[in-house]
């Protein structure tokens, strides 16, 4: 796997979830606190698609690079997101749920802090009218259920089921998986490898077992502002985020609250 020049590397996977203006949760960005992250950063990075930026850099990092992911493929990416990013012409991933769309009516049962409203996901008409439109789409599992508790084979079940189920959907290979809250081990990523899935990622990643299903993303949150964003984009946040002091450091930073949410 290429390398990136030493000096040169920088976090360059963002990941959303939900933009709705009513939810005030942390999974979630009012459109407009959404529409001044995005004007920052189609002003100050050049904004790919997921595919194309590994493509052109296997390690999912790069000196200018930037995709844009959403995970849980909440309705709101359609209702509050789409139009904001079309208006930047801006690509973007949606990493989906598989038991969502295999007709067995599974409700948003993930979320550790829920709003009051009803959550819901994409339908599959709404999936396929952004397919459509260019949008891509990876796995986010079958269940959301955190992989690294499953063992090899538990996990290896859930990652198959999620890939057919997403691939009967989309009439397309789904080979990109985003880890549900970021948890990976060994077992996990051996998991990934043997259902099918050609690269996978989590959230802050050691340098030690990064690789194609261990590539790091960074999750953009409401309270990003320009200014964070910019730090999030540097190579020290990526090292730092993945280094076991980061926790310690971040509750110094922000007192008693604890590190991010998961994704």
């Amino acid at each position: 796997m290429a390398r990136p020049r030493k000096g040169g590397r920088r976090v360059t996977i963002l990941t959303y979830h939900a933009v709705d203006p009513i939810w005030t949760g942390a999974l979630s960005v009012h459109p407009a606190r959404f529409t001044e992250q995005i004007a920052w950063i189609a002003a100050n990075r050049r904004v790919v698609a997921l595919e194309e930026l590994l493509n052109r850099v296997p390690s999912g990092v790069s000196r200018s690079l930037v995709a844009l992911t959403f995970d849980d493929g909440f309705g709101s990416v359609i209702e509050h997101a789409v139009p904001i990013l079309s208006r930047f012409n801006l690509p973007f991933t949606v990493f989906l749920i598989g038991k969502m769309y295999d007709g067995s009516g599974a409700s948003v049962d993930w979320v550790d802090a829920p709003p009051e409203h009803a959550l819901r996901t994409l339908d599959a008409d709404e999936v396929r009218e952004l397919q459509r439109h260019g949008v891509r789409f990876g796995s986010h599992g079958y269940a959301h259920a955190n992989l690294a508790t499953l063992g090899y084979d538990g996990a290896l079940s859930d990652l198959v089921r999620s890939r057919e189920v997403l691939n009967n959907l989309l009439h397309e290979d789904v080979t990109t998986l985003a880890y549900p809250r970021g948890r990976h081990d060994q077992d996990v990523r051996r998991a990934a490898a043997a259902a099918g899935f050609g690269r996978a990622f989590g959230l802050a990643v050691a340098a030690s077992v990064r690789g194609a299903h261990a590539l790091p993303r960074v999750g953009v949150y409401p309270a990003d502002t320009g200014t964070s964003l910019r730090v999030k984009t540097k190579p020290l946040y990526g090292r730092l985020r993945a280094s076991a002091t980061y926790p310690w450091l971040r509750r110094r930073i922000e007192g008693v609250r604890p590190s991010g949410p998961p994704s």
